[in-house]
């Protein structure tokens, strides 16, 4: 996963044109970039963000940063049920439960 100045990228692989396309990831702006090496790619991406954060500070407006914090969830009714149940029986708020629960599930998916 690439990393720069806070920024993720969202990075795929375009056969018909043989290049590798990507975006900064969790941010509502759109800022693309594109390369046909991996090097490149990483160029490309660092280039990237600091295009965005001096256009941004060119016409005054403050960057987006990926993600606030503050998350709204929609589920079954009996999954909060058991979650609030969990969580109590752990000690913990559902805040802190299901943040453990959200990072434990993301660590092993992005780990491997």
């Amino acid at each position: 996963m690439m990393k720069y100045k806070g920024y993720r990228a969202a990075v795929r692989f375009d056969e018909d044109d043989m290049l590798f396309a990507g975006r900064i990831a969790g941010i509502d702006d759109i800022v693309g970039f594109h390369a046909d090496t991996t090097d490149g790619l990483k160029a490309a991406f660092e280039e990237a963000v600091d295009d965005y954060l001096e256009s941004c500070r060119a016409i005054g407006k403050r960057p987006e940063k990926a993600y606030s914090g503050k998350v709204m969830l929609r589920m079954d009714p009996r999954v909060h049920a058991n979650a609030v149940l969990a969580a109590e029986l752990a000690g913990q708020s559902l805040n802190e439960f299901s943040e453990a629960a959200l990072a434990a599930e993301a660590e092993r998916r992005l780990a491997g």
